[in-house]
């Protein structure tokens, strides 16, 4: 790899308390492959500018968010970092606890980046009527 990213970059990349700004495009730039495939529990992107796309439209559906980061792993071209993440809509304050495993390039640069939550119990369980059966129906998996 030309470029090694370190656990200080994913640190800043991962980060964010409430009230400050997310990382900027250059940042994203800095990074991200232009080819970079992203994919989380609720979609799934190729390429630079939806990557941004995605992180764009996630800070303008909520009233604020953050990301904390507890765990950074590198090992070659393989990263994994792990965080909390808080959504402010509405109001209410969403947490999801997660995990990023991140693929490097020749050139260092990320060009895989896929997220591991639970995208439905902390934001449905709340809900009346609909967080009994969420939570219901993950008993019924685990039991």
């Amino acid at each position: 790899m030309s470029k090694l990213i370190s656990k200080q970059d994913l640190k800043s990349l991962f980060t964010k308390p409430y009230g400050s700004p997310a990382p900027s495009k250059k940042q994203w730039e800095e990074f991200y492959s232009e080819n970079v495939i992203f994919i989380d529990p609720t979609q799934e992107t190729k390429g630079l500018k939806l990557y941004i796309e995605a992180q764009e439209k996630l800070l303008k559906r909520c009233d604020d968010v953050y990301l904390e980061t507890h765990a950074i792993s590198i090992d070659g071209d393989c990263g994994f970092v792990e965080w909390t993440m808080g959504l402010k809509i509405m109001g209410k304050e969403f947490i999801y606890p997660g995990t990023t495993r991140l693929r490097f390039s020749d050139n260092g640069l990320i060009k895989e980046h896929r997220d591991y939550f639970d995208f439905c119990g902390p934001t449905f369980s709340p809900i009346p009527i609909l967080g009994s059966f969420i939570r219901w129906l993950y008993a019924r998996f685990v039991s």
